[in-house]
């Protein structure tokens, strides 16, 4: 069951989050501004899920690109979003608190 579900939220267990932030991988949370304001991972950039298109500026194209949010949810409509604008290499991290967990290892 949890294999399906990170299949259908796009979290491919393969991904090396870590060497994608040695890549010089932006985060970006799309979390509202208020949720992002109570928690977030270091050097992450708060681009909520209703304004990433008015950014895409905001956003770089040569680098890996890993979204997150909450749950994984909103962070796989802005990777979809995202690839659907001509980005290549976007990643859904999933929730931010199991994605930091991640980068700590």
């Amino acid at each position: 069951m949890i294999r399906l579900l990170k299949q259908l939220f796009g979290i491919s267990p393969q991904t090396n989050f870590s060497e994608l932030v040695r890549k010089n991988a932006q985060i970006i949370d799309v979390r509202t501004s208020t949720e992002f304001s109570t928690g977030h991972i270091h050097d992450a950039v708060n681009i909520p899920l209703s304004l990433i298109t008015q950014n895409l500026a905001k956003i770089k194209k040569d680098s890996p690109i890993i979204v997150c949010c909450a749950s994984g949810v909103r962070s796989e409509s802005a990777k979809r979003i995202l690839l659907s604008c001509g980005f290549k290499n976007v990643h859904n991290g999933g929730g931010w608190h199991s994605l930091q967990q991640k980068l700590l290892k």
